[in-house]
């Protein structure tokens, strides 16, 4: 059976984070996420932006963190955003109604995935000026 793999980057500005995903987010990899996102408020951060796009697969257990993390920056005082989220998660967000919550759009409202629009340019995310370091990854087992 072959190992799941996260990459976790994550770009400053001020209070913001801009945290970008890469790999699969499943029920092995959602603790590096909770874990990742907890760290930026510890670190001060209230407004964190979260680039998927190079996320290729997201279960249930993602969601699960993200909404985890959504409360806590909630209760912090901030923000969390999701941007470019990969298919599963998008309809996992539309049936269970989270969109307004995670990616700031009502339910039924949410952008069709990234490859059903071809022609179509994709929106950068937000204030990223340089590429992001590595700062979490990991063999998740």
């Amino acid at each position: 059976m072959p190992l799941s793999q996260l990459t976790v980057h994550r770009h400053d500005q001020g209070k913001q984070a801009l945290i970008t995903l890469s790999g699969e987010i499943d029920l092995e990899s959602a603790p590096l996420v909770r874990e990742s996102l907890e760290r930026c408020l510890r670190d001060g951060i209230r407004t964190i932006d979260v680039d998927l796009t190079p996320v290729t697969f997201c279960d249930c257990s993602g969601l699960n963190a993200f909404l985890h993390a959504a409360q806590q920056t909630t209760v912090a005082g901030g923000t969390l955003r999701l941007h470019h989220p990969p298919t599963t998660l998008a309809r996992i967000l539309d049936l269970a109604g989270c969109g307004l919550l995670l990616l700031g759009l009502p339910c039924g409202h949410l952008p069709p995935p990234l490859g059903d629009t071809p022609t179509a340019p994709r929106p950068a995310p937000p204030h990223r000026s340089l590429p992001p370091a590595p700062v979490l990854s990991g063999d998740v087992r």
